[in-house]
């Protein structure tokens, strides 16, 4: 074929495919005579085959000696056939080891020829709720992994506060200094939100088992209530003592891209608009990060990564808010 389609080859590599396709005889024969071109390389396997042929010949024509000699209480066999013989009897007697290492079974994956320490097909364990677990190998859950989060990489997206003047003022957490520290070491969770196209201040953080909203905000936009199913108490919500909470409200918050829809407990907050707890954590799988203070959570099957306030963010709205409040105690 080669010569048929005019294919040029280097000698040695004509050489060394011709030394793959030779019998393996042949080949350890003809490494030791030297040779200085591929015909010289040619006839000395010719000579070779020769050579092995006549040996083969011989083997095959060798005359057997073995004769049966009966005198009274002896009797001889053949020699190959006592030869045979011994050798049946010592397969019997000594087992190979892969038929002993076949006979060993995990106990974990239930194969052979391995132990459970050594088992090739490890599995991990997957505690749930109400003491249920489940099991994945290991190639499956890291094949598994790997596709889900290359699709939430694919999806993930940033979304920065929202901008513009505050709804309505609210009065300072703190009495803030100069220097202010960048970080977010002490800072709570503080973007911005749209509440009906207004925008609010926005606080999320850990404890209680409702999220609220504040009275001005439901009165000044004019959201619809309903009655709370099973009113309470709360003392800590401001300095008067205790309130009673007997209303709801559905609030729809957007930053970006994220929209939804909240069930808030209305309260006479101060410190913010909205106040998300635990039940928006809990509902949104959130995960969050202390050292950028971003929350992290799935919706609509798209990774949304919210940014907070900086700490010079939240302290120019504070000043703005406490003088757009100054400004509204005066008229």
């Amino acid at each position: 074929l080669m010569l048929r389609a005019g294919i040029r080859e280097e000698e040695r590599t004509i050489i060394s495919r011709f030394q793959s396709g030779i019998n393996l005889e042949i080949r350890d024969k003809v490494e030791l005579f030297p040779y200085r071109d591929f015909n010289e390389l040619v006839q000395i396997c010719l000579r070779v085959e020769h050579q092995l042929k006549r040996k083969s010949f011989r083997k095959d024509f060798t005359p057997s000696y073995s004769k049966n000699f009966k005198k009274e209480g002896f009797s001889s066999k053949p020699y190959s056939k006592e030869k045979e013989q011994e050798k049946d009897k010592y397969s019997l007697k000594a087992p190979s080891k892969e038929s002993k290492s076949s006979d060993i079974k995990c106990f974990k994956c239930l194969g052979r020829g391995h132990i459970a320490s050594q088992c090739p097909t490890k599995k991990t364990m997957i505690l749930r709720g109400q003491d249920h677990y489940s099991s994945l190998n290991e190639e499956t859950s890291s094949s598994s992994t790997s596709s889900s989060e290359d699709e939430a990489i694919d999806l993930q997206e940033e979304i920065f506060p929202c901008s513009g003047e505050l709804l309505m003022v609210r009065r300072l957490l703190k009495n803030q200094t100069s220097d202010i520290d960048q970080s977010q070491k002490g800072n709570l969770f503080h973007p911005r939100c749209k509440v009906l196209e207004n925008t609010c201040s926005l606080i999320v953080d850990n404890g209680s088992s409702c999220n609220f909203c504040s009275t001005r905000l439901v009165e000044k936009l004019a959201i619809t209530t309903i009655p709370h199913p099973r009113p309470y108490k709360l003392q800590w919500i401001n300095e008067e003592g205790g309130i009673v909470v007997n209303q709801q409200a559905s609030i729809p918050i957007s930053i970006g891209k994220y929209k939804d829809e909240v069930l808030c407990d209305i309260v006479p907050l101060e410190a913010s608009h909205v106040l998300l707890k635990r039940p928006w954590k809990f509902d949104k799988k959130t995960i969050h990060d202390g050292l950028t203070n971003k929350i992290s959570f799935q919706h609509l099957g798209r990774k949304i990564t919210l940014c907070p306030l900086s700490p010079s963010q939240v302290s120019k709205d504070q000043i703005k808010m406490k003088a757009k409040r100054e400004k509204e105690e005066k008229q």
